[in-house]
Order: C-alpha cells, then sequence, then structure tokens
C-alpha cells in the first residue's frame, strides 16, 4: 500500500486514481475528506471525474490507514495547510483543483486564502463556515463508541430514507476511527470559523449546498445557507441540491461530481 514518507509523524496513506488519455497533458484534483472518514469516502466521484482528471485521495493525519494520534495531540488549521501543502508538492508537482467536504474544507479553504500559488479552484461540498459538531458527540463517543455515534448521527448526515446497507457501510468506514483522534480533532474543530477565510479567496469557488430540514440540520453538520457564501465570496458558485441531509457528498456522489466537472470545465 503506498504511503508518504513526509516526517516521523505523518506519513499519509494515498490513493491515485488516474484513467485519462497519457499522452495528454492532464490536470489533478486534491480531495480532502470530513472528519472520521478517509479516503474510501470518495469512490463515488471517481468513475465521473478519473476519465479526464488525475484524482490524488490520501487519508488525513489521523484518519483511516494514516496513523492515528493521541487525544493530547494539537491539531490546527495551519498544521492541516501544511500537510496539504507537502502532499501537493510530492504528488502533483503543480497547481491543483482542490475538492473538500464538510470539515475537510475549512483547512482547503485556508490553503485557497494563504497559498493560492498551488490552488486553480475550489470545490466546498457543504463546508462549515461556523464550528461544525454538536456538545453532545464527544460524551456520546466516550460512552457508546466511535461506531455507536455514527450510526445515530447517520439519517441527519445522508437522509432519514437512506438505504440500512449504505449505512452500515458509512458506519463501518467511520466507525473505525480511533477515539483518540476524534477527541483531538474535535477539540480543535470547535475553535475555527472559516467563513473569515472566504474574504481571502480569489480563486474560483464553487460551493455544494443541501436543503436540510430543521431535523436534518440540527444533526451538527454546522453548515449555513447560500447566502453566507455570497456574502464572503460573491464570485463563488453555488449549487443547491433537492436533498434533506448535511453531507452532500457522501448522499449524492454522482451529482455533487457532475456539478464538479461542469464547473471545472468552465475553468477552461
Amino acid at each position: 500500500m503506498p504511503y508518504l514518507e513526509l516526517s516521523d509523524d505523518f506519513k499519509p496513506y494515498y490513493e491515485i486514481h488516474d484513467y485519462t488519455d497519457p499522452w495528454k497533458d492532464s490536470e489533478t484534483l486534491l480531495f480532502v475528506h470530513g472528519f472520521t472518514e478517509n479516503s474510501t469516502c470518495w469512490r463515488g466521484w471517481i468513475p465521473h471525474l478519473a476519465r479526464k482528471y488525475r484524482l490524488i485521495m490520501f487519508d488525513l493525519r489521523g484518519f483511516g490507514k494514516t496513523a492515528a494520534v493521541a487525544e493530547t495531540f494539537k491539531f490546527s488549521t495551519e498544521l492541516f495547510v501544511d500537510d496539504l501543502v507537502r502532499v501537493i508538492d510530492h504528488l502533483a508537482q503543480c497547481p491543483v483543483h482542490v475538492v473538500a467536504a464538510k470539515s475537510g474544507c475549512i483547512s482547503a479553504m485556508r490553503l485557497a486564502a494563504t497559498r493560492p500559488d498551488l490552488v486553480k479552484s475550489l470545490v466546498l461540498s457543504c463546508p462549515p463556515l461556523v464550528a461544525p459538531g454538536s456538545s453532545e458527540w464527544l460524551p456520546h463517543m466516550e460512552e457508546h463508541g466511535i461506531r455507536s455515534w455514527a450510526r445515530q448521527t447517520m439519517p441527519a448526515r445522508l437522509g432519514y430514507d437512506t438505504a440500512p446497507r449504505c449505512i452500515d457501510w458509512w458506519v463501518d468506514m467511520m466507525g473505525a476511527t480511533s477515539l483518540s483522534t476524534a477527541k483531538a480533532y474535535l477539540k480543535w474543530v470547535a475553535t475555527t470559523e472559516s467563513r473569515l477565510d472566504l474574504k481571502n479567496i480569489s480563486r474560483p469557488i464553487l460551493a455544494i449546498m443541501t436543503k436540510p430540514s430543521k431535523k436534518t440540520h440540527a444533526g451538527g453538520g454546522g453548515q449555513l445557507n447560500p447566502d453566507a457564501i455570497h456574502e464572503g465570496a460573491p464570485h463563488a458558485e453555488v449549487v443547491v441540491l433537492d436533498i434533506d441531509c448535511y453531507h452532500a457528498s457522501g448522499a449524492d456522489p454522482d451529482g455533487c461530481a457532475q456539478a464538479t466537472l461542469e464547473f471545472l470545465e468552465k475553468q477552461g
């Protein structure tokens, strides 16, 4: 399995999906997943995009096959950005289009705001412009475990009519996250307010939003309405999917990938 040897404490697992014509110069997309997820969460996007673009997917520090961290580990937006920069430098060696979901959007937005030389455009799926999460999450994780928390929050995350086998797959994937990593991550993410980075992003932006009801919006997604995107980034393009959940990239990967493909084609 491929791992990057970036430092003693950061050796991320990664995958590259590339079905482009080898005689053409193809652009690269870097994917940034959200809380308790890993690179497999993007699998539904791959068939739509890998024919035209080179896709880089990796497990963030502490998640998936990348080593877990202690609960005392100090996550920060700057640390995640530095991780992204090093992954881009090693696997792309050129500016990339960045695709991020949920809390993964926080570091992606900071990257675009501070290192525009590395970012061609930005696709944000359900970006949490205020600190995401719920005060009930950590107590539930500590008492019942990550898998139980994942199952409890999954209907609001993916939609209350989601097929049971789909729910089971996501619970298995997210439930494999270590409790120590989850604790460290939640300490950091509660301090974030990524809307402040919007005004500093000059690159093209696509924001993919949903139409969650009060029931699903209360699940902890931290998502705001499309007007909040335009307040910070008037140049952003916003696509609103008619689905009742707060995790568009997981609930409707086909719709998200198609919107992304159309957006990227506009960038020339």
